[in-house]
Order: C-alpha cells, then structure tokens, then sequence
C-alpha cells in the first residue's frame, strides 16, 4: 500500500492544462469527439478519481499504524480481522484500479483515449462517463468477455 501513496508524493502531479473547462461542462456528441474540452474534462476526471482513491488509502494506513489490531475478546477479534481483511482486498484492487487510470491519462497524452483499442472505433461518451478507464467499446468488450468465457469453459 505503500507504493501506492509514494506514487502522488514523488511528483506524480496533474500536468497545467491549456484548455480551462466552462462551468458544469459535460461532453456532448454534438461536438467533435475527444476535442481539447472532453479530454481535459476526462483527465480531470481521472484525477479526481485518483485522489480520491489515494486518499482514501491513506486513511486506512493511519488508523491500521493508529490502532491495534489485537482485541481482548476471540469474537471481537476475528470480527476485527475479517473487517481488516476485507479493507485491505479493497485497497489492493484501488491499487490495481489507480493503475489503469495511468494508464487511461497516458491515452490522454497520447492521442488514443476514447478509442477502442481493438476496433479503433469511438467509444461511446456515456461509457466514458460511466467508466473513464474503459479502453473497448460496449460490443469489443461483450466479444472480449464471450471469448474469455469460451476458453475457461474449455
């Protein structure tokens, strides 16, 4: 969990921006698709989700350094354990989480957010909305899922 705060304290800071997003501004498809507007309003998303998340982590590596965890009573301490447990699963997939919203701003840098990475097609705004990190549209990703079935089955 470490790693994952030493990741905004060593630098890794929102880049300054050009583009200054209007008040209340959400993507519209009658605008040009992942124009200098939707991906800075989609990076800040992303950074957003991000702090939130890194947070959120800090706050459990205090109160896990803060408190113990040992518990007088068997019953409580279990109790305590599966709570632990079941925060620090949670925490492990924020981890894996935070790194695919990396990965989603480097599409940003690089001109590919917004676009399947296997059909090259648009991805719809309101997947985007929904989920920011996604990298296929709704159809790859239904293919992609039946393919994944298909071979576990085997």
């Amino acid at each position: 969990m470490a790693s994952v705060l030493n990741s905004e304290k060593d630098g890794d800071k929102p880049p300054k921006s050009a583009v200054t997003l209007p008040t209340d501004y959400r993507p519209s498809p009658d605008e040009e698709f992942m124009n200098p507007v939707q991906l800075e309003y989609f990076r800040q998303r992303l950074w957003d989700w991000k702090k939130q998340i890194l947070a959120e982590a800090e706050g459990t590596l205090a109160v896990l350094q803060n408190e113990p965890l040992r518990e007088p009573d068997l019953n409580d301490r279990a109790s305590s354990e599966t709570d632990w447990s079941i925060e620090l699963r949670t925490r492990d997939r924020q981890r894996k989480l935070i790194s695919k919203i990396d990965a989603a701003l480097r599409r940003i840098d690089e001109g590919e957010y917004g676009y399947c990475e296997v059909t090259g097609e648009p991805i719809s705004l309101g997947r985007l909305e929904a989920r920011p990190i996604a990298t296929m549209t709704v159809e790859a990703q239904e293919r992609h899922e039946r393919q994944e079935k298909i071979s576990r089955d085997d």
